[in-house]
């Protein structure tokens, strides 16, 4: 868009800076982080941009990349350098401890947009949130592949990681004054989201290309019996 057909906010906090995408979306997170994502709607968010809740449309195509574009906004700053040395140890245990502190920072940051981090479609249907990207998976897995893991075990700590990180940050961020349960949202339009659109995109992430079919398998139930074995096995632990 030319900068002669940007639309210029003439009231509201960020007076007469110029309507963006960008500008939009980072409103919508600080409302969110303020009053809840239940509270949020185009009219109210165009109230606080100082503009008409239909000059927002030029630039979001309403609800839908409204909310992506807050799950990846608060995302943006998550950085996985599967080759990085982290000290004290570039072992997996030091790399996989970054990564969950990363996430975990995120959602403390933004405890009342995590649990659309946690929800929202990610870009392929056989991606876990929160690691929600092609290129982040991606990095994952090479950075476990990198410290000694096989394509199974990969794969495998991809998905205990990702419920772990899930769960416990769910929990942590509904004491905080998160609503983690299914919001009746204003917002409400038809969901056209395309169901997959990334076979064409997989090109220069070999490890996507080469494990897609286990990452997009149903292991559900024999997941949900190891970890909780695990679990009972480190109680225990407490009580020999």
């Amino acid at each position: 868009m030319r900068d002669s057909e940007k639309v210029v906010m003439t009231a509201g906090p960020h007076q007469r800076r110029p309507l963006s995408h960008e500008a939009i979306v980072t409103e919508a997170v600080a409302f969110i982080d303020e009053h809840g994502l239940a509270d949020l709607s185009m009219r109210r968010l165009g109230q606080r941009l100082g503009v008409e809740a239909m000059s927002l449309y030029r630039y979001v195509d309403g609800r839908e990349a409204l909310l992506d574009g807050v799950v990846n906004h608060v995302t943006s700053g998550l950085q996985i350098d599967p080759h990085r040395a982290l000290l004290p140890s570039d072992g997996w245990h030091a790399f996989l401890h970054d990564v969950a502190t990363q996430v975990r920072g995120i959602a403390l940051e933004h405890p009342r947009v995590f649990p659309l981090v946690a929800t929202r479609s990610p870009s392929a249907p056989w991606l876990r949130p929160p690691l929600r990207s092609l290129d982040l998976v991606e990095n994952f897995l090479e950075g476990l592949l990198h410290r000694g893991f096989d394509d199974a075990g990969a794969v495998a700590a991809y998905r205990a990681f990702s419920s772990f990180l899930l769960g416990h940050l769910l929990l942590e961020v509904s004491a905080l004054g998160a609503e983690t349960a299914p919001a009746e949202e204003p917002l409400a339009e038809p969901d056209h989201r395309p169901v997959d659109e990334t076979a064409d995109e997989l090109g220069e992430r070999p490890n996507l290309v080469r494990l897609r079919h286990q990452l997009s398998a149903d292991h559900s139930s024999q997941e949900f019996e190891e970890s909780l074995e695990n679990l009972l096995d480190r109680l225990e632990r407490l009580v020999a």
